[in-house]
């Protein structure tokens, strides 16, 4: 019986190691949007510095935007690959919540440099900026100093923005006007309708679109400008600053509940919120890192525009509207 027992335990370890060996170089999969993982964004320098902590591998799945990312998690649901969520914001959280897909990250935000105290079980913050109008000063002498001004002047730039179905920029854009316009929010978008050249499904496509003379300006961040001055040595770009005040946007991450790596989930999302990943972020996703000390900013960034006051919704109200708001936004579009 002893040599059965003994015979049966070593076939068990036979069995049991290799997959040990296997369960442990299984890749952490985290699924962010295409500019985070682009060459020039941070996912290749964060990949390189977790891996080097972690004797482990990360697998970025880029998709399009934070509303893609979170559409893409609510199919595949318990049967999803991901083990971290990386690139939704403050407006979709309490969506991302009710769908019970994540797990309690059990953290504190230490040395956080948010506008606001963080306080939130779920979802931990990376990085937050403002949505602005990017626009070339050397061909847009005159940009609009409100969004008002933007919406109701016939006679303005011609823009591009994202989808708000598909795109964190454009439920930002959408909220943005809704918070400045309530009720009239129909009538807004039906005056700049005849202005906006394309709808994007993602930031990366609207902007490269600016970038070639496309359009005056783009939806974009209050930080972008940061990019061309530091990276292209290129001072033409610049965010109008918009009296009303500019709507926030801050950036998180979550553990998916049905993850099979969740102690190296958490040790990534610990990592996420040490210097050396906020030091990436500045130059490389070029918003503010959410747990990093202004003074350690390059000093570029002093020269971006006061975007105050900031602007935005509970995420409980988003979550509760969102589905009404644009379904209000396509109806104008759809003319």
């Amino acid at each position: 019986m002893k040599l059965i027992m003994r015979v049966t335990a070593v076939a068990f370890l036979c069995l049991y190691v290799p997959y040990a060996a296997q369960a442990a170089s299984s890749p952490l999969v985290i699924y962010t949007y295409d500019s985070f993982v682009s060459e020039w964004g941070p996912g290749p320098q964060v990949k390189e510095a977790f891996e080097a902590q972690c004797d482990c591998v990360i697998e970025f799945t880029g998709l399009e935007d934070g509303v893609s990312i979170l559409n893409r998690l609510k199919l595949e649901g318990k049967n999803s690959r991901a083990d971290i969520i990386l690139g939704i914001d403050t407006n979709l959280t309490a969506e991302a919540r009710a769908t019970g897909l994540f797990e309690e990250h059990g953290m504190t935000l230490d040395n956080s440099a948010l506008p606001d105290a963080w306080e939130d079980d779920t979802f931990l913050p990376y990085d937050y900026g403002y949505f602005a109008f990017v626009y070339n000063q050397e061909l847009l002498k005159n940009p609009p100093s409100s969004l008002r001004q933007l919406v109701e002047n016939s006679q303005g730039p011609t823009i591009l923005v994202q989808d708000p179905r598909t795109s964190t920029p454009g439920l930002g854009l959408l909220l943005w006007i809704k918070k400045i316009y309530g009720d009239q929010a129909s009538d807004a978008w039906a005056k700049l309708s005849d202005r906006i050249v394309t709808v994007s499904k993602g930031w990366s496509e609207a902007y490269g679109m600016f970038l070639k003379g496309e359009a005056d300006m783009v939806l974009s961040y209050t930080t972008s400008p940061a990019y061309h001055i530091i990276a292209e040595q290129d001072q033409r770009f610049a965010a109008a600053k918009f009296s009303e005040g500019h709507y926030q946007q801050i950036e998180v991450a979550g553990l998916v509940k049905s993850s099979q790596q969740k102690d190296l989930g958490r040790q990534f999302l610990q990592f996420m919120l040490s210097e050396r990943f906020q030091s990436i972020i500045p130059t490389t996703n070029w918003m503010y890192p959410a747990a990093l000390a202004a003074s350690k900013l390059p000093q570029e960034f002093n020269a971006l525009i006061d975007p105050s006051p900031a602007l935005l919704f509970d995420d409980k109200i988003v979550a509760r509207e969102r589905k009404a708001w644009i379904n209000e936004w396509l109806e104008v579009m759809s003319k």
